[in-house]
């Protein structure tokens, strides 16, 4: 067992078996341990490959997208932008770079990162350079005296959820033990009092009550203060009766269970349930888009023929490479989609005109 195995076999010896939350929550942020905090885990090195890493052509066009989001809003001073789960900080510098780039003037707002990992807070400071930016552990930190603009690409997957398997007493809730050195999951004795539709005995249902109250917050902030968000990230048509709980290392499929802390931890997002979440509050939900439908519509295909009229042979079909795998549907076209909230009775922003609010 490693280090945090044998911390967590502690615990459960201690306490009882965790939730399926519990237990992500402890291998992907534990301080000394855990999966984000340790190590950086993107690109070929690493455990995956997220959009921004994938091509430049990802972040400028999120960048361009919030811009004429703050344009449409009357361009109020003292915007803040920030992202949630920034990563290496790729997105942000393509995205203010490609604002400066159209603008010919330094990019209008105070910069914001919630980021919990001190590794990648390490790595954002080198991406970001000589760029003024302040930290945050979560939301709660931000500040309050100007509109926020909100990016959060491959963020909410990563925040943990509950599993539940319907039986026929009804909805009991998976858990985790440890048997012999290794962590099995179990079932908890008693059904729960979830709010699941109805499923065959044996099937997966999963609640995420921690994404709820994220995106919650970030409603709350642009109700009162303004602004506005984009979510993208990976979804399953079939939530919230499905298992997409999943572990990934080296780019593979790994077991949820073994080696805490050493592989990637994440599950789908049930995008509707967050709309609304985000519309109880208060604000317009636009969505959910296809991350296809939505990089199509912004203009990725003419970004990518401009980029290549100075290009390599090997360069062109790199882009060509990107941006099949960003918008097809054999990429990340179908399965990851976009969410966008604003102010209510603002114009639906580019990308989501055609789309009910």
């Amino acid at each position: 067992m490693n280090a945090l195995a044998k911390k967590l076999a502690a615990r459960i010896d201690r306490d009882g078996p965790l939730s399926i939350e519990d237990f992500m929550a402890v291998c992907l942020l534990d301080p000394e341990h855990g999966y984000y905090t340790t190590r950086d885990p993107f690109g070929a090195p690493g455990d995956f490959i997220t959009a921004p890493e994938v091509s430049q052509m990802f972040g400028e066009l999120i960048g361009l997208w919030l811009w004429s989001v703050w344009q449409g809003a009357g361009a109020p001073e003292n915007t803040h932008l920030v992202e949630l789960g920034p990563g290496r900080g790729t997105l942000m510098a393509d995205a203010l770079r490609a604002i400066e780039g159209a603008t010919r003037q330094n990019a209008p707002f105070c910069l914001h990162l919630v980021e919990a990992s001190p590794t990648l807070r390490q790595h954002q400071r080198v991406t970001l350079g000589q760029r003024t930016v302040t930290w945050h552990d979560d939301l709660d930190s931000l500040p309050v005296d100007g509109p926020v603009l909100f990016v959060a690409n491959e963020f909410f997957d990563a925040l943990p959820v509950r599993q539940y398997v319907a039986t026929p007493q009804g909805w009991r809730e998976r858990l985790v033990t440890c048997r012999d050195g290794a962590f099995e999951a179990m079932l908890s004795p008693d059904p729960s009092m979830i709010g699941l539709p109805q499923a065959p005995t044996g099937r997966v249902g999963e609640d995420a009550p921690v994404r709820l109250s994220v995106m919650a917050a970030m409603a709350e902030r642009i109700a009162q203060q303004g602004g506005a968000a984009l979510i993208i990230d990976f979804t399953d048509k079939a939530l919230p009766i499905v298992d997409t709980f999943q572990a990934v290392r080296a780019h593979q499929f790994a077991d949820r269970l073994a080696d805490p802390g050493e592989a990637d931890l994440a599950s789908a997002v049930d995008f509707p349930v967050l709309a609304e979440a985000a519309v109880k509050i208060g604000v317009a939900a636009h969505g959910p888009v296809s991350q296809g439908a939505l990089l199509t519509a912004l203009g990725i295909e003419a970004r990518c023929t401009a980029l290549k009229r100075n290009a390599s042979l090997e360069q062109v079909a790199a882009l060509d490479a990107a941006l099949s795998r960003l918008v097809s549907p054999q990429g990340m076209g179908e399965d990851f989609v976009a969410l966008a909230l604003l102010p209510v009775g603002q114009p639906a922003p580019a990308g989501f005109e055609v789309l009910p609010t």
